[in-house]
């Protein structure tokens, strides 16, 4: 719209919902201390790895024009509420869970919550940056060395790196680091625990979307990339 200067799937993909996120868990701590008279080491630590996934998001801005949600999804019911209302309103529940029960959580804990949050945005970030940095220019020398399976249709598909890992090496990043989310808020109850059950149930579904996607559009070539690189999402 507006002369091609302005995507609004890309907008609401990035803006409303994600910022609006953050001003909720920003609000929940704010009510966490007018309750409980301090602020937790827990809802610190969820503020800080969501805000790190939001600003990720945000900085790598252009990385998202070649995901699904833009290249195949169209702008329809699902994405606007999954944009506008979800992702605030759901992903948030962290926080909200928060704002009454404070898990009293270890440092011993807290720290290893800290190191699964590294391993997860590590594999999430390297992976994700390895894919578009070599979708743009696969002779960029951070890229140059990998491996990849050259198709009939003219594009290369990684089968090194961390994509020679698993397929969706990246999926397995993202989930780890939602699994830090919810270990924040202990272990006494499975509702924080909700998002990492969603997430598994979404990621899954969207891994065997994306599959027979590339199979219709690679035919012999995705079967032989499969057989290169054996592993959905664990190596």
């Amino acid at each position: 719209i507006w002369n091609n200067t302005f995507d609004l799937k890309e907008f609401c993909e990035l803006r409303p919902g994600l910022i609006g996120w953050m001003i909720l868990n920003a609000s929940c701590m704010i009510q966490q201390h007018r309750n409980l008279g301090y602020v937790s080491g827990s809802m610190m630590l969820i503020n800080i790895f969501q805000g790190i996934y939001v600003w990720d998001a945000l900085y790598q801005e252009r990385a998202i024009l070649t995901t699904m949600d833009i290249t195949q999804d169209g702008f329809g019911f699902m994405l606007c509420f999954g944009d506008l209302a979800w992702v605030p309103f759901t992903y948030s529940l962290q926080a909200k869970y928060l704002v009454k029960h404070d898990p009293n959580l270890s440092y011993i804990t807290l720290f290893c919550i800290i190191l699964l949050h590294i391993v997860g945005y590590s594999i999430f970030r390297g992976a994700n940056g390895q894919k578009d940095a070599f979708r743009r220019n696969p002779s960029d020398p951070s890229v140059a060395h990998l491996s990849f399976l050259q198709t009939k249709r003219g594009t290369k598909l990684l089968v090194s790196g961390y994509w020679g890992m698993a397929r969706k090496i990246n999926y397995t990043g993202d989930w780890l680091m939602g699994l830090s989310w919810c270990m924040v808020c202990g272990f006494d109850s499975i509702v924080p625990y909700f998002y990492a059950i969603y997430f598994a149930i979404l990621l899954i579904h969207r891994s065997e979307r994306d599959d027979a996607m590339c199979h219709n559009k690679y035919g012999d070539d995705w079967l032989t990339y499969k057989q290169m690189v054996p592993y959905r999402f664990i190596p």
